[in-house]
C-alpha cells in the first residue's frame, strides 16, 4: 500500500518540518526556519508556499509559485524536497512533486524548476530520469546579510 501524499495542515506541520530539518542536516546547511515561520509562510494572512508531506513522515517538500515571462506564465520553485532514507527508490520524491503540481493554489503551472547540489549525485540522477534539463546559462546569485539591508534602504 502507498504512502499518501498530504498538503500540510496545522496538525502536520511538525512532521514537515521535521522533514526539512534532515534535509538541512543531510546537506550539512544551516536550518533557520523554525516551525512557526514555516507556518506563516503556509498558513500566515498572506501564504506563499506549498507544502506538501507524505502521512508517514518519510518525505516533505517545499515550493513557491514563481512567474516567468520566459515560459510565459506562473510555474513552482521546489526550494526544499527530503525523502528519508528508508524511502529512498520508492517513487517518493516523484510523488512529492506530482502532489505539488496538482494542487491549483496558483493555477496549473506551466514549469516546475528546482536546484540541486553538484554534490548528490543520486538525488540529481532522480532529475535526470524525470527529464529536468540543466540550465548551464543560470547561475544561482545570492544577497543577504548587511548587502540585503544597504540594497533595501537605497530607495
Amino acid at each position: 500500500m502507498s504512502v499518501a501524499i498530504q498538503i500540510v495542515t496545522p496538525e502536520t506541520l511538525p512532521a514537515f518540518h521535521a522533514g526539512l530539518r534532515h534535509l538541512s542536516d543531510h546537506l550539512g546547511d544551516s536550518h533557520r526556519a523554525d516551525a512557526d515561520a514555516l507556518g506563516a509562510a503556509l498558513f500566515g494572512p498572506h501564504p506563499f508556499a506549498l507544502g506538501m508531506v507524505a502521512e508517514d513522515g518519510t518525505g516533505a517538500l517545499l515550493a513557491m509559485p514563481v512567474f516567468s515571462t520566459i515560459y510565459g506564465g506562473a510555474g513552482l520553485y521546489v526550494s526544499d524536497l527530503w525523502v528519508a532514507e528508508a524511502a529512498r527508490g520508492t517513487g517518493m520524491g516523484r510523488r512529492l512533486l506530482s502532489g505539488a503540481l496538482n494542487q491549483t493554489l496558483w493555477g496549473a503551472p506551466r514549469f516546475l524548476k528546482l536546484t540541486v547540489y553538484e554534490d548528490n549525485p543520486s538525488a540529481r540522477a532522480v532529475y535526470d530520469r524525470l527529464g529536468f534539463q540543466p540550465q548551464e546559462a543560470d547561475t544561482v546569485m545570492l544577497l543577504e546579510g548587511a548587502q540585503l539591508g544597504a540594497l533595501k534602504d537605497m530607495t
